[in-house]
């Protein structure tokens, strides 16, 4: 797939990170709905997470589908995204990064985005793209807010084979343990705000 400009202004487009926007889930504690298509401030929740990652220095944004795929699909801006659709969705969440990291190549990192953190910001993805190069490249970028950790995570490309190996419902989270990581430091809350109920939904609402 082609990577887009990343922002020569910043001097961070020789950072080739492409953000992955894992989309897939069913919605389990939505109950009949889908958490990801749902409207929150006239625009989908997954939508809200594309927009940050397109708003951002990664040179591309690639969107895993897999629960009621058409209804999140057109939600996209699709000219703007590559959309991976991962038939093995109900297998768990590793079966999504999966499919995402064998549609790209030639990249330096990754930012993993989850599809149901609307309050992701273009700003918390640069911060970590730039912390990445700051610090040689080589660490695992990990967003924090008032000492906890959040989302998105940056992971370099070397880590690409063992994300591959997990599996069932285990994201890449389970192998921070044993990452080297960079913290970086964030005020805003959003990294760690996510919808699973109907009350999340309205609450980020009210």
């Amino acid at each position: 797939m082609g990577l887009r400009d990343g922002g020569a202004s910043v001097g961070l487009s020789a950072v080739r990170v492409v953000a992955l926007v894992l989309a897939a889930g069913r919605s389990t504690r939505m109950g009949a709905s889908n958490k990801l298509p749902a409207r929150l401030d006239d625009k989908a929740v997954v939508r809200h997470v594309v927009d940050a990652a397109l708003g951002s220095h990664a040179a591309a944004v690639v969107v895993v589908t897999g629960h009621l795929a058409d209804e999140v699909v057109r939600e996209l801006p699709q000219a703007s995204v590559t959309v991976i659709h991962n038939p093995d969705f109900a297998q768990g969440l590793s079966t999504s990064l999966r499919a995402g990291l064998a549609a790209v190549t030639a990249f330096d990192a990754f930012v993993v985005c989850l599809g149901d953190m609307p309050r992701i910001t273009s700003a918390h993805i640069d911060a970590l793209i730039a912390a990445f190069d700051a610090t040689g490249r080589e660490r695992v970028c990990v967003p924090t807010h008032a000492g906890r950790r959040g989302n998105p995570v940056l992971w370099p490309a070397e880590w690409t084979d063992r994300l591959r190996a997990l599996e069932g419902d285990r994201g890449a989270r389970a192998l921070l343990e044993g990452a080297p990581c960079h913290f970086v430091p964030l005020d805003d809350p959003g990294i760690l705000i996510d919808v699973d109920t109907p009350a999340d939904l309205a609450a980020l609402s009210s």
